[in-house]
Parts: C-alpha cells; sequence; structure tokens
C-alpha cells in the first residue's frame, strides 16, 4: 500500500493534489461533479479588498498546447469572500484550504492577509506577487527581491498562519527573489505563476484578449515550471507549491522530483473538470509502478 501523504508547514494533507486558484472558483461547481473532499487541499479564487469585475473581455485566448487568460482577479471582495463565500465552502469541503490574496498596495495585502489569518478553515495564507493581469498590483510586486520581500514581511507581522509567497516566472533571476522572501519570513514558495504571452488575430489584425496581453498556462510550461522549482528547491530550504502545467500523475511525480513537496494543477480544470479527480486516483497505480513507497521520499530527490 503507497503512502500519498505530505505535508506543508505542519499540515498533513492526503495527497499532494490542490486546485490552483482562480481554476476552481470556490469549489461549488465541482462539488456538483464529484466529492471534492478527495483533494489534499483548495486554493480559492484570488481575493482582493475590494470586489473586482475584472478585465474587458475577451478575456481567454486558445492556443496549442495551452491559453491566455487576462481574467484579471475578478472577486467578490473581502467582505463578500468572508461572509459568503467561506462559510459555503466549509458547507462542502472539511479540510482546511488556502487563501489566496493579492493587491495593490502593501496595506492592502496586510489587511486581506489579516483577515484571513481570522478564518478556522484556512490553514494556509497563498500572497500572490505574481499575477500578471493586473497593473499596478499582483507582478508589480514580484518582480523584484526588495519589494517581493516587503510584501512577506508585512504580511508576516499580522498572522500566525503558514504564509506561501506565489511567485512569478516572469523574472530574469527566480532564485534570488525567492531567497528574498525566504530571508523576509515565508514559510514556503508557490510556483510558478502563468507566463507573459500574447494572441494576435490576424483577421482583425488586432490582439485576440481585450487587454493585448495576458497569463500563459497549459502544458506547453510545465518544463519551465520543472526548471524553476528544481532550481528553486536547491536554493531555499521552505518548501514549495509546485504548479504549471501539470496533467496527470507522472507530471506530479516529477515536479516533486524536482523538489516540490504539494502541487497546484490550473489550467487543466478548465479542460477537464474531472483532472484533480483522475490525478488523484491515478496517482498511487503510478507510485507501484514506478516503486515508489512513500511520496514524500522523491521530494527534491533529483541532484
Amino acid at each position: 500500500m503507497v503512502d500519498t501523504k505530505v505535508s506543508l508547514s505542519g499540515l498533513t494533507l492526503d495527497n499532494p493534489v490542490i486546485p490552483a486558484s482562480g481554476t476552481f472558483g470556490y469549489g461549488k461547481e465541482y462539488a456538483e461533479l464529484y466529492d471534492i473532499n478527495i483533494l489534499g487541499s483548495l486554493s480559492f479564487k484570488g481575493t482582493t479588498r475590494e470586489a473586482r469585475f475584472g478585465n474587458p473581455q475577451p478575456r481567454i485566448a486558445e492556443c496549442s498546447q495551452g491559453m491566455i487568460n487576462s481574467v484579471g482577479l475578478q472577486n467578490p471582495g473581502l467582505d463578500a469572500v468572508k461572509a459568503v463565500e467561506l462559510p459555503e465552502l466549509a458547507r462542502i469541503y472539511k479540510k482546511p484550504v488556502i487563501a489566496n490574496v493579492s493587491g495593490f498596495s502593501i496595506e492592502e495585502y496586510v489587511q486581506c492577509a489579516k483577515a484571513m489569518d481570522d478564518e478556522p478553515q484556512v490553514g494556509i495564507i497563498e500572497v500572490n506577487v505574481s499575477c500578471p493581469n493586473v497593473h499596478d498590483g499582483g507582478m508589480a510586486f514580484g518582480v523584484l527581491p526588495e519589494s517581493a520581500a516587503a510584501v512577506t514581511k508585512a504580511v508576516k507581522k499580522v498572522t500566525k498562519k503558514p504564509v506561501y509567497i506565489k511567485l512569478s516566472p516572469n523574472v530574469t533571476d527566480i532564485v534570488s527573489i525567492a531567497k528574498a522572501c525566504e530571508e523576509a519570513g515565508a514559510d514556503g514558495l508557490s510556483l510558478i505563476n502563468t507566463l507573459l504571452g500574447m494572441r494576435i488575430d490576424i483577421r482583425r489584425r488586432a490582439p485576440v484578449i481585450a487587454n493585448k496581453m495576458g497569463g500563459f498556462s497549459g502544458p506547453a510550461i510545465f518544463p519551465v515550471a520543472v526548471r524553476m522549482v528544481y532550481q528553486v528547491a536547491k536554493a531555499v530550504r521552505i518548501p514549495i507549491i509546485g504548479m504549471g502545467g501539470i496533467q496527470d500523475a507522472r507530471d506530479v511525480i516529477e515536479m516533486m522530483m524536482a523538489g516540490a513537496s504539494a502541487v497546484q494543477v490550473g489550467a487543466a480544470n478548465l479542460v477537464n473538470p474531472y483532472a484533480c479527480k483522475e490525478i488523484i486516483e491515478e496517482l498511487p497505480r503510478v507510485m507501484e509502478e514506478l516503486k515508489i513507497e512513500k511520496l514524500e521520499d522523491i521530494i527534491g530527490i533529483v541532484e
């Protein structure tokens, strides 16, 4: 009998599979299809202080081996998430969840993180300094070690819960940013968020997406994600949640061998709503095939 359990900052997960923020909503739609309590955890839709309608449409562009999105952190805002969404989520999902928060100032990050610290179901606070689809927020804080560290320090002062910083791949040196976050007190890291991409409608001679550019995700970015997780894992001592193009159980194992303690599945959920369920069901069989008795034994095993 194989052991799929993993640990993140004191939280034990039944398996390492976590739907990525922004690809699973608050779980309600997926709960109509299967018992989402099989998930290791769930990173719910990114929360900002104020409600956001998001970017103008069209927001999605299809690509071979992936997609580009420019949703723009659409969400009902902090108060509505706490008053409506989280109580509803607690009724359908009985495990600790990951609260993804974002902001347009350090003060806004702090306010959102402090509010999530009060939520009993929140096990980890995931601070998004990597969204490429908003102006003057998100990725603006994640492209320099100094600004990423400043957000990390500020958030750590207002919460007792583990803080994971979600990093952008749209940088020249992700390792220096990861190390700065660790030194500033981060309990863990999430990487990678989407790569910045663009599609052009050659008939209209104009960008497909109204915002012109957006976040490129899907299987095409998987090798980039594995490389960045590997580099960061060799440079820090805190756990990593790896993501970027994961589609099946073999991808999960590869990402963990690169150094991830758990994984998030994003774009695959939008193509196949059963993606996480199928990965979880497939994982023990692939472990047996590869003679892996305990999943935690392979974390960072590649030299």
